[in-house]
């Protein structure tokens, strides 16, 4: 269970399609309206108000295989009685265990694991959100069990306790995460009055259970006050018709009592008199430095129409040429920039301008702020043009129109947040909607963007000594002092102001959005191999969006040398990706977007978007790529950055770096995180130059061209690609990377990782890469992973991190067993580990074929489940092509596999892998380790674990 810090970006694209905190128009929707839908959205919609006054939104999608339903409460973390902290959080975690039909604490879980589906909630300041999905035939009795939660939960006496010890171990993993810490400390700026400003996660202090203060009536009277139907929105999807879902609904969810509690509201400002300006200064724990100028703004939930903080947040945020951002970036000074509102309280809002900084950033900051201010009054003197704002619209109007689906569970749990803060009509279309110029909104928002109003927060490893506090929850050390609004307001030092300068009309607005003629073609192609360029091709309009995704791999066996040339190649696509920032970054806005990225085999270039002007961002794309632009100070700037982000993963939680361990340990040619450190530490800016003119010498490319584009079309991209990269090239093959056979029996390694919980991987591998093992395997942690969860996280509370997966690497078939426990050690996670293991054999030895079936079932739904959007089968065929595949049908065959595996062939895997332990590796972690390299060495000789 998740509990989400709402962040949002600054580009109109992100800033509008994130947005969460709308305004509260209506409590509740009328029973007759109707919201405007995109063209592009087949769906049907109703809206309901049940008599307990549960307001409803139907979604009936006639051809969906999953059905899911979201539950909002308008109840969150600022709602938390004071010295109750967590009260909120703690309340979400003990709905799941138990209600009066359905009794059993893992019933629930166990339902919906079981048919197919998955399930969380998280908590916000102001809102608690509940989501499942499901396979769509058995939307009924989950939604049956879904309701029960909410009108009549047991809150069983003996499981207060278990829980509050699992909301206390949420807490203690994430103890030394910096974005925890820093948003804890920066709360100590903020008005004390406000809620904003209390702990929201809860642990063993705010919710002590004890005689003389017992928790579980604090917990019922906060249920009790907060938990009414008037203060819910409920949003159900699935493929029966809307007559057939509203039954399902009324029959379930005209329980939950009403109690008439209308939405609570702060009466104090998120900053008191004399608060502002401000800054506060926090100490990380891991190398990164960043900074953020918080502006207290009016709400912005009126106007959702017309979003004045989006508008003014994307020229804050823009990265093209002459923005804030390029000029920072130019100078070495700055490395991310983002703006955007990320607190919406309904009477106030927050909008941030928020920065990663470079070292040398750093100790400019003072610079930096000053420059920050200066481009605010340029927008304030030149930015409120109806020509941006009729461009902005124009964007935001072509991504409505051209919306692809979103998986069921996303969508409902986005529609019931918003349904009791916008006007019914708009619930659908708020995210994009930017109806009308409002210059007096824009000016309301620039008008607070002010020196006197502003709370600047650094976050860095710099010590702040003695004058320093720290924060109550999260130990964070942290520094407040006033500012002078005057010094802040002081032209800058620096020829920097000179070179600002307010975006230019976007030349990436896609002007043809036709779709292609012909039929789509069900997998892609080969239409021929020239200069070594294999090319592939797919005509796919089956999402009516005018859209394309163009994939290019240049395996390089320079990439594959050694550590070093790992480092160098990240280095390499840092170096494009820094001279195509400025230039590229309107097309981003335009609905555009590129990757470039490393692999174990070189670099891929991804480019996707309205097909219209995509081949103009890919021309360019390949034009740094073939001649890129190497700066001694841009090298410089990405070498110390890598070596942050390498260092970093040291710091990660636990789980995180025993995961990694194990496959860096195991993929052949990946290299691990010291191998990685030392190798940049050694490069030179020279070297940097040597890999750039080798990379191009000898490659093995592969590219596909899937969406709305033409062969003719795909032809002449390929010949792009021929003439920026490969007519000098020499054509060779390089082979795909394996995953390393594990000896007989279990291999143990221990990590040295300097945080208080204890980190456990137990990654039991397959036999082969065959479908019929791959499938066994899948079946297995299908089996295994709610009953793994149930008694390790639940039953016998060794940690919140709890989790059964499939860890299937490249096509080899493994289970992982992942938990991190605050209290227990690793040999007391271990002991657990079997004697689940040994309950759960004999569970499978009484599993009903039936019961068998059904589990099959719940895997062959997922793999099998449709293609929602272009990108979804993009990514499949890309796959397929990396693992040349070329029939382009393996989840057809591991679909068929999974059906045809028997049970005595899946009690025989089970033995092998979770009894017998007989190829398994087991990482953990501890304070102080034994010597790894000799078992590191054996690991190193072995070889890929065989195909059949």
């Amino acid at each position: 269970m998740r509990h989400y810090l709402n962040l949002s970006t600054g580009s109109i694209v992100g800033a509008v399609l994130a947005l969460l905190a709308l305004t509260p128009l209506l409590a509740h929707a009328q029973a007759d309206a109707t919201p405007v839908q995109s063209v592009n959205d087949g769906n049907a919609y109703r809206f309901l108000t049940l008599d307990n006054n549960l307001t409803v939104l139907l979604v009936s999608d006639p051809e969906s295989e999953k059905a899911a339903a979201s539950l909002n409460v308008a109840v969150g973390s600022g709602d938390d009685p004071r010295g109750r902290e967590g009260m909120a959080h703690f309340l979400e975690h003990m709905l799941f265990l138990g209600t009066e039909k359905y009794p059993q604490a893992g019933e629930y879980q166990q339902f919906i694991k079981s048919h197919g589906g998955s399930h969380n909630a998280f908590t916000a300041f102001q809102d608690t959100n509940y989501f499942f999905d499901i396979q769509a035939e058995f939307l009924e009795p989950a939604l049956d069990r879904f309701a029960q939660q909410f009108s009549a939960p047991l809150f069983t006496a003996d499981l207060v306790e278990r829980e509050r010890r699992a909301v206390h171990s949420e807490f203690s993993s994430k103890i030394q995460e910096d974005g925890r810490r820093f948003y804890d400390a920066r709360k100590a700026a903020f008005n004390p009055e406000h809620p904003y400003t209390q702990f929201a996660v809860g642990n063993l202090t705010t919710l002590e259970d004890t005689e003389t203060h017992p928790l579980r009536p604090d917990l019922v009277a906060f249920w009790q006050q907060h938990y009414s139907a008037d203060r819910m929105t409920l949003a159900v999807y699935g493929p029966q018709s809307l007559d057939e879902l509203a039954q399902l609904v009324r029959l379930r969810f005209a329980a939950i009592e009403n109690r008439q509690r209308p939405a609570s509201e702060a009466t104090a400002p998120l900053f008191g008199d004399g608060q502002l300006p401000r800054l506060i200064e926090v100490e990380s724990l891991r190398d990164i430095r960043s900074l953020s100028l918080i502006f207290p703004i009016p709400s912005q939930q009126p106007r959702y129409r017309t979003k004045p903080a989006s508008y003014i947040a994307n020229l804050l945020g823009h990265e093209g040429p002459g923005s804030l951002f390029d000029v920072l970036k130019s100078r070495g000074w700055v490395e991310m920039l983002s703006a955007g509102t990320s607190t919406d309280t309904g009477q106030e809002a927050v909008l941030e301008l928020s920065m990663e900084l470079t070292p040398e950033g750093l100790s400019n900051r003072e610079q930096i702020v000053r420059l920050a201010f200066a481009y605010i009054d340029k927008v304030r003197a030149q930015g409120l043009s109806r020509d941006r704002y009729e461009e902005m619209a124009r964007l935001a109007d072509i991504s409505f129109r051209f919306q692809e689906q979103q998986e069921p569970v996303h969508k409902v749990t986005r529609l019931s947040m918003q349904m009791s803060r916008v006007a019914p009509v708009d619930v659908l279309r708020a995210p994009f909607m930017m109806t009308e110029f409002d210059p007096r909104g824009y000016q309301a928002v620039l008008d607070r963007l002010t020196p006197d109003n502003v709370l600047i927060a650094v976050l860095s490893q710099q010590p702040l000594g003695d004058s320093s506090q720290q924060a109550q929850w999260y130990q964070t050390r942290y520094r407040l002092s006033a500012l002078n609004a005057e010094t802040l307001a002081e032209a800058p030092r620096t020829a920097m102001v000179a070179q600002l300068a307010l975006p230019e009309a976007n030349p990436f607005v896609p002007e043809n959005l036709e779709l292609v003629s012909g039929p789509s073609m069900p997998v892609p192609v080969q239409l021929g191999v020239q200069n070594g360029l294999t090319t592939w091709y797919a005509r796919d309009t089956r999402f009516d969006t005018p859209k394309a995704n163009l994939y290019l791999s240049l395996r390089s066996p320079v990439a594959r040398e050694s550590a070093r040339e790992q480092v160098l190649a990240e280095l390499f696509v840092d170096a494009i990706e820094t001279n195509l920032n400025a230039y590229a970054y309107p097309a981003q806005l335009a609905g555009l977007h590129y990757k470039i990225y490393p692999h174990l085999r070189g670099i891929s270039i991804r480019v996707g978007g309205y097909s219209d002007k995509l081949h103009v961002l890919l021309g360019r794309v390949l034009t740094q790529v073939a001649d890129p632009i190497l700066s001694p100070r841009r090298f410089d700037i990405a070498r110390h950055q890598l070596l942050d982000a390498l260092r970093n993963k040291a710091k990660a939680r636990p789980v995180e770096q025993t995961g990694e361990f194990v496959q860096t340990t195991l993929i052949e040619g990946a290299w691990s995180i010291d191998a990685q450190i030392t190798a940049a530490e050694e490069v030179r800016f020279e070297d940097l130059q040597r890999f750039a003119a080798r990379f191009l010498d000898q490659l093995d490319p592969v590219m596909l061209a899937h969406g709305n584009l033409t062969e003719a079309g795909t032809l002449n991209v390929a010949q792009q690609v021929n003439a920026f990269l490969l007519d000098h090239s020499e054509s060779v093959t390089v082979t795909r990377n394996g995953v390393r056979e594990l000896p007989e029996g279990e291999t143990r390694i221990a990590l040295e990782v300097h945080h208080p919980d204890t980190g456990y991987t137990l990654y039991l591998q397959g036999q082969n890469t065959g479908y019929d093992e791959r499938a066994r395997y899948r079946l297995l942690s299908q089996l295994i992973a709610a009953p793994f969860y149930e008694d390790i996280r639940t039953q016998r509370q060794m940690g919140y991190i709890v989790y059964a997966t499939s860890f299937e690497i490249l096509e080899a078939p493994a289970i992982g067993l992942v938990v991190q426990s605050p209290e227990q050690t690793a040999e007391d996670i271990d002991q657990a580990v079997a004697a689940f293991a040994a309950t759960m054999a004999s569970r499978l030895e009484t599993l009903t074929e039936q019961q068998l079936a059904q589990e099959k079932q719940a895997v062959i739904s997922r793999l099998l489940e449709k293609d929602r959007q272009l990108s979804d089968a993009s990514e499949r065929f890309w796959r397929e092509i990396d693992r040349e595949n070329t029939l382009f049908d393996s989840r057809e065959k591991l679909a068929q596999a999974v059906a045809e595996v028997t049970k005595a062939e899946l009690l025989r895997a089970f033995n092998h892998a979770l009894v017998a332990r007989a190829r398994a590796l087991r990482v953990t972690t501890a304070a102080e380790i034994q010597d790894n390299e000799r078992v590191l060495n054996a690991l190193s000789e072995r070889h890929p674990v065989p195909n059949s």
